[in-house]
């Protein structure tokens, strides 16, 4: 069965189109149904402005908009398009950027949508006060001021041209809050939710489901489609896939095994619909320099240069969703060290019994006993955090290091890693969309990051971020670039990268008007997705 059809899925999925049974042109949407999908963790709170994971994003992006949004027909996952937004023009000195909102926008509540919200929403997310975390406020230092001038309009004043601005403030976590909701209570959203979006929050109950209502008063007429949505939360991968197979469940937006996908195909046949994309999204070990040894420099580097990401890169990918060795940018894309640059990185050579040898001569120079024994702080999801974090405790034992890998689970990690209550931890660098700016903002400092859990402070690594971000000159870019990634990885070893993921989403084949992107926080409205007979 698999011989027999996998070759018609990878012909469609390359020529940019679906296997046989999903979607033409010439269809027209149907109305009606529940679009049901696992959701491998819960959200740690339901403020988009505070997280940045797909346990937020999945179940709740429904019931918000965004002022911009990423193409959702675009499999590159790049081009910005209006959402709340219906125009912009910029200044020709590119330093300010005017947004026409659109008209009859309301928020579920019956209240107007206007400016006011557009303004104390980037607000929060851009000088967040004391207490209120921000994911993405490092990503918007170019920003010297949002105005809000009239109700239908919003201004962005920059301090300098910023060629990622557009983009960036397509973020799907950059949800629409209520301005007198903020005025009253910063901290509602995080357990409250109440948007513009195309569905209508209705309960969430833990442990079980999230469920949203077709909101009847959305401003996009005609849309959406669904009567609504559930996301039901199963951690384990084998729960996720029976629900798949067993037709109790329509997709999984997040990603399956090589092997899931084929054991899908065999036993689903034409009632099953595979997409796959390069995926901006990647394994990271933090290090917490609050902790001994790893405050030193040597003691990191060694955790590093023990690992064969090489071999690695064989063996993982063939059961897990883990596939190549990455710098800092997706493997293949524009801004990506070229693979002979980045074997010049502590950790990247091809030489393992080398880079062991000098792990553990760094070890003992560093006053680390044979031995040594700390925790890794593992993430409670199955696929990919299981199996590497397997091999990252195998490879470090290789060097003379006694790892012990404990598990958290998902939502609460996000809390563990906040706090600083580890040694050495998993984390992971998922994008929305491939764009430095966007990908290696955690990376600053503590501060102007509000997510590097690593916890350093470095005023070089800082200064390099924005070298490459003012850059107008793709060379230049490239070069401040270059640099960013080697005092990152290598020079201070302030983070480690392993593995760049690979994405596979097999659904059932009545779902319709869903496009992968090299993202899984694209396209998670649900506005334009529907159920076929």
């Amino acid at each position: 069965m698999i011989r027999a059809l996998w070759p018609l899925i990878v012909l469609a999925l390359l020529a940019g189109g679906m296997p046989p049974g999903s979607a033409g042109a010439q269809e027209q949407p149907r109305y009606g149904g529940e679009l049901i999908f696992p959701v491998p963790s819960e959200p740690p709170s339901y403020d988009g402005h505070r997280e940045g994971t797909f346990g937020t994003v999945h179940p709740l992006a429904p019931a918000y908009n965004t002022l911009l949004r990423i193409e959702p027909t675009d499999r590159t996952g790049t081009r910005p398009v209006p959402d709340l937004a219906e125009s912009w023009t910029i200044s020709p000195d590119a330093m300010t950027y005017t947004f026409k909102l659109r008209q009859g926008v309301r928020f579920h509540d019956g209240s107007p949508m206007t400016s006011r919200d557009v303004k104390a929403s980037y607000d929060k997310i851009i000088s967040p006060p004391a207490g209120v975390i921000s994911f993405r406020k490092g990503a918007y230092q170019a920003v010297e001021a949002v105005e809000a001038p009239d109700p239908q309009t919003v201004l962005f004043r920059l301090k300098w041209p910023a060629a990622s601005f557009l983009v960036s403030l397509a973020s799907p976590f950059n949800w629409i809050y209520k301005a007198d909701i903020l005025a009253k209570d910063m901290r509602w959203y995080e357990t409250n939710v109440m948007g513009t979006g195309p569905f209508k929050f209705v309960e969430h109950v833990k442990g079980s489901h999230l469920v949203g209502r077709k909101n009847p008063d959305y401003w996009d007429k005609g849309k959406p489609y669904l009567d609504g949505y559930r996301a039901i939360f199963i951690t384990a991968s084998s729960a996720q896939v029976a629900a798949i197979r067993g037709e109790r469940g329509h997709i999984q937006f997040r990603g399956f095994t090589p092997s899931e996908r084929d054991s899908l195909v065999q036993a689903l046949g034409s009632k099953i619909t595979v997409q796959e994309s390069p995926w901006d999204c990647l394994s990271l070990v933090a290090i917490n320099h609050e902790r001994k040894p790893f405050d030193d420099k040597r003691v990191r580097r060694a955790l590093t240069l023990a690992l064969d990401r090489y071999e690695a890169s064989k063996n993982l990918s063939r059961i897990a969703v883990v596939r190549d060795v990455a710098g800092i940018q997706v493997p293949g894309t524009t801004w990506a060290t070229p693979p002979q640059e980045l074997e010049k990185l502590a950790g990247y050579g091809r030489d393992i019994a080398k880079a062991r040898a000098e792990a553990r001569r760094l070890l003992r120079e560093a006053g680390v006993p044979e031995g040594f024994a700390f925790t890794f702080k593992n993430r409670g999801i199955p696929m990919p955090y299981e199996p590497v974090g397997i091999w990252l405790i195998d490879q470090w034992r290789q060097i003379g290091l006694n790892a012990k890998m404990e598990t958290v689970e998902a939502s609460a990690m996000v809390s563990v890693l906040r706090r600083g209550d580890f040694d050495v931890a998993s984390d992971a660098q998922c994008s929305f969309v491939v764009e430095p700016d966007i990908d290696v903002q955690k990376f600053q400092s503590v501060g102007v990051s509000d997510n590097n859990y690593s916890r350093y402070k470095d005023a070089v690594l800082d200064e390099l971020f924005l070298k490459q971000a003012r850059a107008v000159d793709p060379e230049e870019r490239k070069r401040h670039l270059r640099a960013f990634e080697k005092r990152l990885l290598d020079e201070e070893t302030h983070y480690i990268y392993t593995l760049q993921w690979h994405r596979i989403v097999p659904h059932n084949a009545k779902v319709r008007g869903w496009t992968i992107t090299p993202s899984h926080f694209l396209n998670q409205q649900l506005d334009a997705v529907w159920l076929a007979e």
